[in-house]
């Protein structure tokens, strides 16, 4: 399969599963019998690595795919944590039990929650960056894209903002796996 149909795949998954996290207290309906928002979202996340092959190598290139790479690793282990969060079930005092020992487990917490997931939208957006100049509307969407997902989920807490940015993300990176390579600037 190309490259570019992975990354496709990828990226579908992955809005898939933010569709699927922007419903809230609804996301309890697409953990049943299995925890599908994960599932998409890990599935989509170790996708996404098919970037690092689509986009013109430079050293620029070289940072982003060492990001988005990291990213993907966090994403895994992220996913994990969160599949073994979802097998406690409605066990409350299990859930808060492992909640606070991944925040008193420093190696666990930013590497894996806190900073190593932001990586992969970090990676791509970096990618994203090699096209600034020649299609610098589409690379704003993704690099704008990137931080709005965790800004509107993190910070203001709102899941329809948080689907809207990672679509303006994703729609971005489409766009830049598409591009027309030959664009004329007219200078005069």
């Amino acid at each position: 399969m190309k490259p570019k149909n992975i990354c496709l795949i990828g990226l579908s998954f992955f809005v898939i599963s933010y569709i699927m996290f922007s419903q809230g207290s609804k996301l309890d309906y697409f953990k049943k019998p299995i925890d599908f928002a994960h599932w998409f979202n890990l599935i989509g996340a170790i996708l996404l690595i098919s970037f690092n092959k689509v986009f013109p190598k430079n050293n620029l290139n070289a940072v982003a795919s060492l990001l988005t790479t990291l990213g993907v690793i966090a994403h895994i282990g992220l996913c994990t944590i969160d599949f073994i969060m979802w097998s406690f079930g409605n066990d409350e005092i299990a859930k808060m039990e492992l909640s606070n020992h991944i925040s008193n487990t420093p190696s666990i917490l930013y590497p894996f929650v806190i900073i190593g997931p932001s990586l992969l939208f970090v990676g791509l957006a970096a990618h994203a960056l090699n096209f600034i100049k020649t299609h610098t509307v589409i690379a704003a969407m993704v690099i704008v894209g990137a931080p709005s997902v965790g800004f509107s989920f993190f910070v203001l807490k709102n899941g329809i903002l948080m689907l809207l940015s990672c679509v303006l993300f994703a729609l971005g990176l489409v766009l830049l796996l598409y591009r027309k390579e030959n664009v004329k600037i007219l200078t005069e």
